[in-house]
């Protein structure tokens, strides 16, 4: 069973990496301006109206189940990951069964640590340690 899931797995990282690319944005943006531009050469038919509508309709359907897979391998992978430096640590809650209320009262606390370690380790910068900018050509 592992072998038969892992070429769904292979598809979907594939597509994820090449749907997540800026070269795919520009050709689904290219592919709207020909669709609208083409819609006085088919007198904006109904035709015409249904070829964009079922195109993005089943792209959409087929990219929520590649997106979700890869979501669903990132945040295993990714729980894996905490729950082994929870491992290694021995210092960490089990926060999981807690309330929404009591997990947003720790992120805030967690929230006002961090902005307090980091107006407690800011050190102000020196003239002399800011590279200096290369002058530029004055137009003229």
């Amino acid at each position: 069973m592992q072998d038969r899931n892992l070429w769904f797995v292979r598809f979907a990282q594939s597509v994820s990496q090449f749907t997540g690319q800026p070269v795919t944005s520009f050709m689904a943006v290219a592919t709207i301006v020909v669709w609208a531009i083409s819609g006085p050469l088919f007198g904006f038919s109904d035709t015409w109206q249904l070829v964009i509508n079922t195109g993005t309709t089943i792209v959409t359907f087929l990219m929520v189940f590649v997106i979700q897979n890869t979501q669903n391998r990132d945040t295993t992978a990714m729980q894996i990951k905490l729950d082994e430096l929870i491992r290694v640590t021995n210092k960490a809650r089990d926060l999981e069964e807690l309330d929404d209320k009591t997990l947003q009262a720790l992120r805030l606390d967690y929230e006002k640590l961090a902005r307090r370690e980091k107006s407690r380790t800011r050190t102000p910068v020196r003239a002399e340690a800011v590279p200096k900018r290369p002058a530029r050509a004055r137009k003229g």
